[in-house]
């Protein structure tokens, strides 16, 4: 997946006359922060070179990752235009780049970010944004979000690792009564990531949300430890990102984990497909998340027909 071409020009102008080792090194600190999800008082971003790191590796990755979801999303709800976003802890206003790709109608954002040097790149970037009205604000979500009308769509994307576990129910709780129609949440696709996916789900169905996606029921996940359930989106690296993280492949794999709730419901779906399929010679195997709340391993052949033909064009993430 490419970022949309006018972020991608933002982002090479926002890097022009950084040192590549200064650059390096950030992208390597940042890395190590993410990975063992450090929660030690201090933003991962909390330097103009650590931003600007984050905009060359992290930025087209969680792009990927978020608007993969977002198109899954409008797959369950083809009624649904997101006109107006609340985006919650909103790093360079990924997001905001997203959603307006995916609903191009989008007129209004609102976007809270605790760090001022990524908020910062963040409102040059959106300079070149095709959304009319956007608002950055200021705000330590793990104090609360506030008054912010009812957004059409309100999204945490890659934001619950930062919390600490005892603020992350409360502000899902909070977002849940701010949102008009739809709570995106977007989370890394490790065992960790997916455990605060799901208990983000519980709160949500206790509270009468309707799961869009990625989940086809609304029954306990059937998946079990020490398997999770998350996605994959390859990401194209360009030259800049492939020295930062000092990489030979023009390509990355982003693995996340999602989870689309609604006022309303949306379209049904069969089975969600939850690993890569294994195709061979006339056949297809499969591993679905099925709509009755079950975890099936299915093989389809040439004799299943339209079946075999439709799993034929599907992939890892896609509904079946």
């Amino acid at each position: 997946m490419e970022i949309p071409l006018l972020l991608r020009q933002a982002i090479d102008q926002a890097l022009e006359g950084v040192a590549l080792g200064d650059l390096r090194r950030a992208a390597a600190t940042l890395s190590e922060r993410y990975r063992g999800e450090k929660l030690d008082g201090a933003l991962h971003l909390s330097d103009d070179l650590a931003a600007r790191a984050y905009l060359a590796t992290r930025l087209p990755a969680t792009y990927a990752a978020i608007r993969a979801a977002m198109t899954e999303l409008a797959e369950r709800r083809p009624d649904f235009s997101a006109h107006s976003l609340l985006d919650i802890g909103a790093g360079p206003g990924t997001v905001l780049w997203a959603a307006a790709d995916c609903w191009p109608g989008l007129a209004t954002a609102r976007l809270i970010e605790a760090s001022s040097a990524i908020r910062k790149w963040g409102e040059i970037l959106a300079r070149d944004s095709t959304v009319a009205e956007i608002v950055w604000q200021a705000g330590d979500i793990a104090e609360g979000v506030g008054e912010a009308g009812r957004p059409d769509l309100v999204s945490l994307a890659y934001v619950l690792s930062e919390l600490p576990a005892a603020a992350r129910g409360r502000l899902v709780d909070d977002l849940w009564v701010l949102t008009g129609d739809t709570l995106l949440i977007v989370e890394p696709g490790t065992p960790r990531g997916w455990e605060r996916i799901l208990s983000a789900r519980t709160r949500l169905i206790a509270q009468g949300a309707h799961i869009l996606a990625p989940c086809p029921h609304a029954a306990p996940c059937p998946v079990a430890a020490p398997d999770w359930c998350h996605f994959a989106r390859r990401v194209a690296r360009s030259r800049l990102h492939r020295l930062a993280k000092d990489a030979d492949v023009p390509w990355e794999d982003e693995k996340f984990i999602y989870l689309a709730a609604s006022r309303r419901p949306g379209l049904a779906a069969e089975a969600r497909i939850l690993a890569p399929p294994r195709v061979g010679k006339g056949r297809i195997d499969l591993k679905l998340c099925c709509a009755d709340g079950t975890l099936q391993d299915r093989t389809l052949s040439k004799r299943d027909g339209a079946t075999f033909k439709t799993a034929r064009r599907r992939d890892w993430g896609e509904i079946l």
